[in-house]
Formats: structure tokens, C-alpha cells, sequence
């Protein structure tokens, strides 16, 4: 996981789809996450953006258990944390 530097600019690293959940509450986080990665193929990115320390430490963590690749985590000065995932195989 790389934490501050979110690689947008390498074409490996554009995500297949966005997820916006800064307006969500755990458990809902994870779940709309979960969902938003199934919908995917394997090996497909998914970029989160969530707000709060709760999912800023449970989406990661819980995405990783599940053997799904946490790539890329940026927090930003607005207070929206960024998030790269990469769909298991």
C-alpha cells in the first residue's frame, strides 16, 4: 500500500470504475464497497472515496482480508481519503 502518493498519472493505475461513500456510515462503507468490487471483473481497479476514520481504517483492511490488493492510499486536505483497490483474481 502506498500512502500519500495516489498513482493517477501510470496507465496501469486508472481505475475501471469510482466509488463515492463520503456520505456513508459503516457498516455501509464496506458493503457498497463489496458490492462495487464484485460488479468488477478480476484483476479491475476500483477507486473509493470515503470520509471519516473509521472507514479510512476498516475499507482497507477489510478489502485486504477478502484478498482483494489495496494499490494506493491518499488523504487529502479536503478530508477525503482516496483509495486504490485491485479486484482478486
Amino acid at each position: 500500500m502506498t500512502d500519500g502518493n495516489f498513482p493517477s498519472t501510470r496507465e496501469e493505475f486508472v481505475p475501471n470504475s469510482t466509488l463515492d461513500i463520503t456520505t456513508e456510515t459503516c457498516p455501509m462503507t464496506f458493503v457498497r464497497v463489496r458490492l462495487a468490487l464484485d460488479r468488477l471483473s478480476p484483476g479491475a481497479l476500483l477507486e473509493v472515496l470515503m470520509k471519516g476514520d473509521e472507514p479510512r481504517r476498516n475499507v482497507p483492511r477489510t478489502a485486504a482480508e477478502q484478498g482483494h490488493a489495496v494499490l494506493a492510499q491518499e488523504d487529502r486536505a479536503d478530508g477525503v481519503t482516496r483509495l486504490l483497490l485491485r479486484r482478486k483474481d
